[in-house]
């Protein structure tokens, strides 16, 4: 059947019209009770965020506790503070559909890096830890965009034969392998 036989359809649908990525890095400043004197451990935990499509962007606003275990008087005692940090990231869509047909899509966004520490140390003025996190985002805008997909108009369905039907080999194929054929070949080069 030729190309020329086929009329074509406008469809719409639901497709990714839009994708982003950004790493992000940040440095927090945690102020314990006491005056620390070494750090001994700084971790990040209970990681929320929610996302949404601003302009040609999308915008992921969340916050995580920062937990950071230190030394204090003298390397005499201990103590965990925790504290909690907003954020918001800006996402560039890198990516876009130009026959986006709505302009309001639905927004997924996965933490492809979930925040963790990188560094944390004591602030020059001897009170304060600075805490260097970083973050990954990946978005994704969902939302209505035509397609044009080939109808048959003899409304025949053609049917191609599956990848494992092609791919068997019948018993008395097998018989004829010649198990030496690869050893000849390799003594032949």
């Amino acid at each position: 059947m030729a190309q020329n036989d086929f009329n074509y359809r406008e469809i719409i649908t639901k497709a990714v019209c839009g994708r982003g990525r950004k790493f992000s890095e940040a440095t927090h400043h945690i102020k314990p009770t006491n005056r620390p004197t070494s750090i001994l451990g700084c971790w990040v935990i209970n990681h929320k965020y929610d996302a949404a499509q601003k302009g040609e962007n999308v915008e992921v606003t969340g916050s995580y506790d920062i937990n950071v275990w230190f030394s204090y008087a003298n390397n005499t005692k201990t103590e965990v503070v925790s504290q909690t940090v907003t954020f918001t990231d800006i996402i560039e869509l890198t990516e876009r559909d130009q026959n986006v047909l709505s302009t309001n899509m639905e927004v997924l966004a996965e933490a492809i890096q979930q925040p963790n520490t990188l560094e944390a140390t004591i602030a020059e003025d001897g009170n304060r830890v600075a805490v260097q996190v970083e973050r990954e985002f990946l978005v994704e805008c969902i939302g209505e965009t035509k397609i044009s997909v080939a109808c048959n108009p003899d409304g025949v369905i053609r049917t191609f034969a599956s990848d494992d039907e092609e791919d068997e080999v019948s018993d008395e194929e097998f018989e004829r392998l010649d198990p030496n054929f690869l050893h000849q070949e390799m003594e032949k080069n």
